[in-house]
């Protein structure tokens, strides 16, 4: 797992949408060989639609061979409702990008048949061949999409009764007033999410804090939905630091030391290779200026003061005897990862 650390929601935002647009140009999407990206609703990913927005308009990336798909919407609600997540996704994002309208997929909340709805949603993702990036923002409960606390980590999308804590805190789109909420929604489940090749989350703010805690340093918890990430072999968490404020210390400092040295020697994500999603094994481009000019812009962060001890060359660890022998030659055991340590080390 990968967990992003920012100043602030803008410079998370920031980076979470640099790298969309890294991820949509490494793809080369073609009308024959779109994109299939995952998107959420709610306060959280306003930020990313609004720079999405900026730098289509400067001309740096296209969506129209981009097809979406929504994780949810309400139930019972008209779709020209101004809280409607139909209504959402066209003020904030669809409006101003070159999506075309027949790419765009939203559950319909006022199915005749909800439950045909989802499975027919199901189906739909499939013959897309399966979501590339699926981008989501989690409850304060650390529900994902609308899978509440208890939810079944093998779940698919389907109808959801939504928990009081929810409905409180989406109060605040219905003017504070409990009664104007739905009680119900439609929404990819746990399962759905998993299945995407690679899951980003936004976290931003003190009260999401817990949730996140419960993600990276608990275990995996159907009453922690977000949690079914560590289950995901790529998944990607970007925060600001309110965020971090149930976490560890160290646990902040290693992740920012990780990003640190991985920025340093260049490691690059490597996704699997389903539906061509990627050329070659699947490799993405590492962090640096790449051919849209967006850079991933890494902090240098100051982890003098972390508990991890530090990192010395393996000669200052040996005798002076030992560290006159010859050379190890490392090209020959770099890829025998079970050879002992000290086997590697001349005699």
């Amino acid at each position: 797992m990968r967990l992003i650390i920012r100043d602030d929601p803008t410079a998370a935002s920031k980076y979470i949408a640099d790298y969309i647009i890294e991820r949509i140009n490494a793809f080369n999407p073609t009308s024959e060989r779109p994109f299939v990206l995952g998107l959420p609703t709610g306060s959280s990913p306003v930020l990313i639609y609004q720079h999405l927005v900026q730098r289509h308009r400067a001309g740096m990336i296209s969506f129209r061979n981009v097809v979406t798909f929504n994780m949810d919407e309400y139930v019972a609600i008209p779709r020209d409702h101004p809280e409607s997540y139909h209504s959402f996704m066209y003020k904030h994002f669809f409006s101003h990008v070159d999506v075309k309208p027949d790419n765009i997929n939203i559950l319909n909340g006022n199915a005749l048949d909800l439950e045909l709805e989802c499975h027919d949603y199901e189906e739909k993702i499939q013959r897309a061949g399966g979501i590339e990036l699926f981008l989501g923002g989690i409850g304060p409960d650390g529900h994902i999409a609308f899978n509440e606390p208890g939810s079944s980590l093998r779940s698919r999308t389907r109808v959801k009764t939504l928990a009081y804590d929810t409905i409180l805190a989406n109060s605040r789109f219905f003017g504070n007033n409990l009664d104007q909420v739905p009680r119900m929604a439609l929404t990819v489940g746990v399962q759905t999410v998993l299945d995407a090749r690679e899951v980003v989350v936004i976290i931003t703010g003190a009260h999401k804090a817990l949730a996140l805690q419960k993600c990276i340093e608990g275990g995996v918890n159907h009453m922690w939905t977000l949690s079914s990430l560590q289950m995901h072999p790529h998944p990607m968490i970007v925060v600001d630091e309110d965020a971090t404020l149930e976490l560890q210390v160290k646990t902040v400092k290693y992740f920012k030391s990780i990003e640190m040295v991985t920025n340093e020697l260049g490691f690059r994500q490597k996704l699997p290779k389903k539906r061509d999603s990627l050329i070659g094994e699947g490799t993405l481009l590492a962090p640096g200026f790449q051919a849209s000019g967006i850079k991933l812009a890494v902090p240098q962060f100051d982890i003098s003061r972390s508990a991890s001890p530090v990192l010395e060359p393996m000669s200052a660890r040996l005798s002076g005897e030992e560290a006159s022998s010859a050379p190890v030659d490392l090209g020959h055991i770099a890829d025998q990862p079970s050879i002992r340590m000290s086997a590697r080390v001349g005699g």
